[in-house]
């Protein structure tokens, strides 16, 4: 991997991990009652963590049933 993809690859992760800081905090201002804004991007990002957390659900079964069918041999 060379330098310039190192780079962009950090700057990526970077911008992520800003966005969920910055939703985060939206949803702690929305629950003290924050301006509409703050509200609807509290609701994005609640919304986007249950995606996530459901996709994470349906994979752990995916896996669960690859293992329980192969321990019958």
């Amino acid at each position: 991997m060379n330098a310039e993809v190192a780079t962009m690859v950090g700057l990526v992760l970077v911008g992520v991990l800003v966005l969920v800081v910055a939703g985060g905090a939206c949803v702690v201002w929305a629950d003290r009652g924050g301006p509409r804004w703050v509200r609807g991007v509290a609701a994005v990002t609640l919304a986007a963590g249950e995606l996530v957390r459901g996709s994470e659900k349906r994979r752990r079964r995916r896996l669960d049933r690859n293992r329980n069918s192969g321990d019958s041999d």
